[in-house]
């Protein structure tokens, strides 16, 4: 039987490479130039440090545009919290990655109640699809993809046929 499994990743790899990228933005950047910020990677949490709450935008948008460039879902970025280290402020991102039991639970009901010729099971951080067609699949793609209720990025992987 065909199935997939569909999963919220990132590459790790590539968000360094981002991170790298807008920090070299940075160092290029005039309104930047003699103001002490940072952009910090610790395992699954990103540090933005600057002198100015200003700054500390214009550091996060950088981020973001690299993020696109490298073909990175922005959306897998959740703002943690804030806090203060002598004159820096300082703002913490956490990488959510795989999909959490709530945003399963209404994968599942949403094929459900679309009544589709799928079986949708959950295996942890992955939703496991399967169906007796191909193009079954496709449509459960379909719907994922389009989705509004889903505010996690999403990828297929593991296609068997």
């Amino acid at each position: 039987m065909p199935s997939f499994d569909t999963v919220s990743e990132l590459d790790m790899h590539e968000v360094t490479n981002a991170i790298d990228q807008a920090k070299r933005e940075l160092g290029n950047r005039w309104d930047m130039k003699n103001v002490e910020t940072d952009i910090v990677l610790e395992k699954e949490r990103v540090v933005f440090s600057a002198e100015v709450e200003f700054q500390l935008d214009q550091l996060i948008d950088m981020l973001r545009m690299a993020f696109a460039k490298r073909s990175l879902d922005v959306r897998s970025l959740h703002r943690a919290d804030d806090g203060k280290a002598g004159k820096l402020v300082k703002r913490f991102y956490d990488i959510k990655q795989g999909i959490d039991q709530d945003t399963a639970k209404k994968m599942v009901k949403m094929v459900k109640e679309a009544k589709m010729k799928a079986q949708v099971s959950i295996q942890g951080d992955k939703v496991r699809v399967t169906a007796k067609k191909r193009d079954d699949l496709q449509q459960v793609m379909r719907l994922f993809k389009e989705s509004e209720q889903i505010e996690v990025p999403l990828q297929f992987d593991n296609f068997r046929d």
